[in-house]
């Protein structure tokens, strides 16, 4: 059994977002300093979309827009994709995969709790499968 949501969410307690109406050139700044992929845009405590890397790269360099004159707004992502911290692994990675996205909001009832990436998803199956294999090869030299 892979592991949960819950489970992957230990460590890592702080989501980073920005509001809508901050720059790109701001939301870029958090993400360089923070060394993460995306952040959530919120209005309060409502989830309003969320902004990454592939949002920037083909939404304002392509079209020959400028990160300090553009808002967060203009290019985010509004269909926001979220899973609850039962999920396994297997399942994250299912989605992910399906929905061509690479970080998921973690919501329980209604409230935001977290937020996990594809990187969280594929080091939680890889030490699962490294259990199991690991235990395995306990089994087999035990020779029971």
């Amino acid at each position: 059994m892979t592991p949960t949501v819950r489970q992957m969410l230990r460590g890592k307690p702080v989501v980073h977002a920005v509001r809508p109406g901050d720059t790109v050139y701001e939301a870029l700044l958090l993400m360089a300093n923070q060394n993460i992929g995306a952040v959530l845009v919120r209005s309060g405590e409502q989830i309003d979309g969320i902004l990454s890397e592939r949002d920037y790269a083909r939404k304002v360099i392509l079209l020959g827009k400028t990160s300090k004159e553009t808002f967060v707004s203009e290019i985010m992502t509004t269909e926001v994709i979220s899973v609850e911290p039962g999920w396994t692994a297997d399942q994250c990675m299912a989605l992910m995969t399906q929905r061509r996205v690479r970080h998921l909001p973690v919501v329980d009832q209604g409230q935001l709790v977290g937020i996990i990436s594809i990187g969280d998803v594929v080091r939680a199956v890889v030490d699962a499968q490294q259990f199991t294999i690991t235990s395995l090869e306990s089994y087999i030299a035990s020779g029971r």
